[in-house]
């Protein structure tokens, strides 16, 4: 561990044990005899948590395991994993909602806190109200909150209702006024949780700007977010949780490759032997996907400097329709590289006979980018339009460089970013050096 003056928030072996079906405190004497029938049990729980688990301890569940790391102040930490993976216990931990069973936690500064939409607000108080309710919990003076609330009501453009009880807020009006609060307010330290789960795609991306201009001005802030784009654009640290423990710290953009590749297994092919059982409707059955080499063979891991074929095979059960085959490209990062639809001339407009096809894609050479790279296949009828089976990452592949200096990489050998890498042209001409004229 650094020194307290290097380091905003210190978390330190912090575990949590939660009990399953929770906990009824519907009294103060529930309260309290919870707490007196949980001292017999204190003594033991370091081995409950690091042995026992679910299987010694069937009544208990523990949310976090000896989690341990470190924030620098005006650093901006992004936290990633699956649902349930213990993230948000871990905010309610850091905003003193909860506290953890063991290890402990030291924080530098005032701490505000986004968990859910309109957390801390009171409904029967009004907007305004609320916005120095909030204020005053985080230990802010009048005078600093009366400095902050214009911002923070041209923010969340609730003006014309900020003198009306919340509790006749939109969500939408909840949203927009906790995330400023939150986010005007001097607080050292800013934990969002999933903030951007709500709200239109205009309101999202003012609070990116706004959650970026935080750490520019110096302000710690833990972004927890489903939203992996985000978190890459804001962070350039990330911590992955799952399980209730951390798998990987480090670099945003390598711990998210990570989070989405994690238990993903590359595969060239993928059938479906049998019709009943196999996507679709009563007008068309997919039967198998296949990645394949210029030369035909199947190929889990291609030269970035060669074409790639994918084919979907599938059978027409009822003779009539107009079909339209068509590819999805993903990345490793989630990104939608590009679609392709069926352009093969004999077959555009065509109503098809009743039979097994086979239609490919073919993807030049030098155009993908090194990584995983996942491919989703979907069919529909035409005139109607009508969906027949779309099947997400039913085939994934590895495409690589062998860096032997004729692919779009050249003579570089960093990383190249970007989810397509197309070999473009370049040329390089020579500018003569031209002699001083006189009196030039």
């Amino acid at each position: 561990m650094t020194g307290p003056s290097d380091t905003a928030i210190a978390v330190e072996n912090v575990s949590k044990r939660y009990r399953l079906g929770g906990a009824r405190h519907d009294s103060l004497r529930d309260a309290l005899w919870s707490a007196v029938t949980d001292l017999g049990s204190m003594a033991g729980r370091t081995l409950r948590k690091r042995g026992a688990g679910a299987a010694g301890d069937p009544d208990h569940i523990w949310a976090l395991h000896d989690v341990s790391f470190e924030v620098r102040p005006g650093e901006v930490l992004g936290i990633v994993g699956p649902n349930g993976a213990g993230k948000s216990t871990m905010l309610k931990i850091l905003s003193r909602i909860t506290e953890p069973t063991d290890g402990r936690v030291r924080m530098l500064g005032r701490v505000g806190s986004l968990l859910e939409v309109g957390t801390g607000f009171h409904p029967d108080l009004t907007g305004r109200e609320n916005v120095y309710l909030n204020g005053a919990i985080l230990g802010m003076r009048k005078t600093e909150i009366d400095r902050k609330l214009d911002e923070i009501v041209d923010f969340a453009e609730v003006s014309r209702f900020l003198d009306t009880p919340v509790k006749h807020y939109s969500s939408g009006m909840y949203l927009r006024l906790a995330f400023a609060v939150g986010a005007h307010l001097e607080t050292e330290i800013l934990l969002v949780d999933e903030v951007l789960a709500v709200g239109d795609a205009r309101f999202q991306q003012k609070c990116l700007d706004k959650m970026r201009d935080v750490g520019r001005h110096g302000r710690t802030v833990l972004f927890v977010s489903h939203n992996l784009l985000a978190v890459k654009r804001l962070c350039e640290r990330t911590i992955l949780i799952d399980g209730g423990r951390i798998w990987k710290d480090g670099p945003s953009e390598d711990v998210v490759t990570a989070y989405l590749n994690a238990g993903r297994h590359t595969t060239a092919l993928r059938e479906w032997p049998s019709r009943e059982a196999a996507p679709g409707r009563d007008v068309v059955r997919l039967r198998a996907v296949r990645v394949r080499t210029a030369d035909g063979q199947l190929a889990e891991t291609l030269d970035v400097r060669y074409p790639v074929a994918v084919q979907m095979e599938y059978e027409v059960l009822e003779a009539g329709h107009v079909l339209l085959p068509n590819f999805q490209f993903f990345n490793d990062s989630g990104i939608h590289m590009f679609a392709s639809h069926d352009l093969d001339p004999a077959w555009r407009q065509r109503r098809r006979p009743a039979g097994r096809y086979i239609s490919t894609v073919r993807i030049p050479g030098n155009l993908l980018a090194e990584g995983i790279v996942s491919v989703s296949v979907g069919m529909e009828t035409v005139a109607p339009k009508l969906f027949q089976f779309y099947v997400h990452d039913a085939v994934t592949f590895r495409v690589v460089d062998p860096l032997e200096g004729d692919s779009a990489r050249g003579d570089y050998l960093g990383k190249i970013n970007g989810v397509v890498r197309p070999r473009l042209d370049w040329s390089t001409d020579e500018v003569p050096v031209e002699e001083s004229q006189p009196g030039g």
